[in-house]
């Protein structure tokens, strides 16, 4: 029996869809593997109308092995996004509301986009959130300029404008120390760290981060690496830590699971929800790109989505709570031996990607 056109097509989706679920499983920094990370909620939406697709199409022998790999490949999908919905149980702790305000910081996390000249509408949000700390990426000298009016209310900070989209800018109203711009593996790739003091006199750091982003035709090496550098010096350190900005990374992927058990570091989104901010304008093909991660000393009390600002991706809002039950509700990952292998290997690549 000659195969339909409708069959054709439906098998040639439903091999796409699932050769774009295995190969995030691949252990390459090839940026067009890992770009597959990405989109998992949307391919996972495209495989049951698909499979309807295929089995309306004909119950050829070829029909129904890509139909039966197709369900194979949905489970593998569920398996990384579940997770990020209210389906399962948080592990980042919830405040309670008798936590003490003083032990509480509120961070506003937001790509600008560099191009984005609509200062006013992060003003006005910046405003409205009234954060103690804001962390802006993609900021330019235009962008330094505009937000200039938010010095009087955060004296703290550093500004590390750049026109090569990855400047950023830290703005705290709460006191800093050993305040430092760091390029941790590319010279033209600038992260921050700080020590911050809370009102109620604690004090943790903070790490703002932006890697570089994987693409077709290039590595995530050099992502994969600082996130690893960064993690590592979270648990060394083992203080109060948060770490923020625009990872250039998903939640759900080998290398933020990788980045978060080398630190011990918890994500607010686990059974939460996934609150995606990338891309800000096209709500069916977003995911998360902008993340607060933190490690066991803090409890959540707020996040939030903030309103677009002109961007390609959407503010998140946090705030965090000292709380001296934290240790006891909430169990960190912790990493293993293969995970510290594992990581030195991405160091060890992504400075062979940099370069001299």
């Amino acid at each position: 029996m000659p195969v339909s056109t409708l069959s054709i097509v439906a098998q040639v989706l439903a091999l796409a869809l699932i050769v774009a679920t295995l190969l995030p499983f691949w252990r390459s920094r090839a940026g067009l593997v890992r770009t597959f990370d990405f989109p998992r909620f949307q391919i996972a939406a495209a495989i049951p109308p698909v499979l309807v697709l295929l089995m309306l199409a004909g119950q050829d022998p070829v029909s129904l092995a890509l139909g039966a790999g197709l369900l194979g490949a949905l489970g593998l999908q569920l398996r990384h996004i579940l997770p990020f919905t209210r389906l399962t149980g948080p592990k980042a702790g919830a405040a309670p509301k008798d936590a003490d305000p003083a032990a509480c910081v509120s961070i506003l996390i937001v790509n600008v986009l560099q191009s984005n000249r609509a200062y006013h509408r992060l003003l006005a949000v910046a405003e409205a959130s009234d954060p103690d700390l804001i962390l802006a990426l993609e900021t330019d000298a235009a962008w330094r300029d505009a937000l200039a009016p938010l010095r009087a209310r955060y004296p703290h900070g550093v500004d590390q404008a750049q026109d090569n989209t990855y400047g950023l800018i830290l703005y705290s109203r709460l006191p800093l120390d050993d305040l430092q711009v760091r390029f941790l593996i590319e010279d033209d790739v600038p992260s921050v760290r700080a020590g911050v003091t809370l009102p109620s006199g604690e004090r943790f750091t903070f790490h703002g981060v932006h890697p570089r982003p994987p693409h077709p035709g290039q590595s995530s090496a050099t992502r994969d690496g600082e996130l690893v550098l960064v993690a590592r010096e979270v648990a060394r350190e083992g203080g109060p830590a948060v770490v923020a900005g625009d990872l250039n990374d998903v939640a759900w992927s080998r290398t933020t699971r990788l980045f978060q058990a080398i630190g011990g570091l918890l994500d607010p989104r686990v059974g939460r929800g996934a609150y995606p901010t990338f891309h800000a304008n096209w709500p069916m093909l977003r995911w998360p790109l902008d993340h607060v991660f933190f490690s066991e000393h803090f409890l959540l009390a707020r996040l939030e989505r903030l309103p677009n600002v002109g961007s390609d991706h959407l503010p998140i809002l946090i705030a965090l709570c000292r709380d001296s039950r934290a240790e006891a509700v909430q169990e960190p990952p912790a990493a293993d031996t293969e995970d510290r292998r594992e990581g030195a290997e991405a160091v060890a690549e992504a400075r062979e990607a940099a370069g001299p």
